[in-house]
């Protein structure tokens, strides 16, 4: 039997840790893969012509996520540059995205979350809005971001 669902699924891990590098708080939630990620995926299976997810960036907005959704609501600070990208897998195929906001960077009241293919504009892959995660100007928070493929 032929299966052709493709389902696209992802999960964002949050760690935020004080100056000491205790674990302040732990947060993981599920993501929208946005119309505008959808189009970059389809684009980049006919041609390279678009840059690969490069950067994250962190926000503090509350509007639910949505599919016509093309950038964060409320940036805190700016883009980060991904420190790895790397892929996994056997049967599912997962891309794992991985950023570290460091002291001063994205520091307010964190809600929302997204992957994107530039520093500035380009293309919003995925958004996720969760509970409000406190970054200190001194703490630092690693991202994990997995976006698994699957044939369901």
């Amino acid at each position: 039997m032929i299966n052709e669902n493709l389902k696209l699924s992802g999960q964002l891990n949050i760690v935020l840790k004080d100056k000491a590098g205790n674990i302040k708080d732990r947060v993981e939630v599920k993501n929208l893969v946005v119309n505008t990620g959808l189009a970059y995926i389809a684009s980049r299976m006919t041609g390279t012509s678009k840059s690969v997810m490069s950067h994250m960036a962190l926000g503090s907005g509350t509007t639910a996520a949505a599919a016509g959704q093309t950038d964060l609501v409320s940036v805190l600070g700016s883009r980060e540059a991904l420190d790895s990208t790397t892929i996994a897998g056997t049967n599912d195929e997962k891309v794992v995205y991985v950023s570290s906001f460091e002291a001063g960077d994205a520091t307010g009241a964190v809600t929302e979350a997204g992957i994107f293919n530039a520093a500035s504009g380009g293309d919003m892959l995925c958004r996720t809005v969760f509970s409000v995660v406190n970054k200190a100007a001194d703490d630092t928070m690693s991202v994990t971001w997995t976006i698994t493929l699957s044939a369901s």
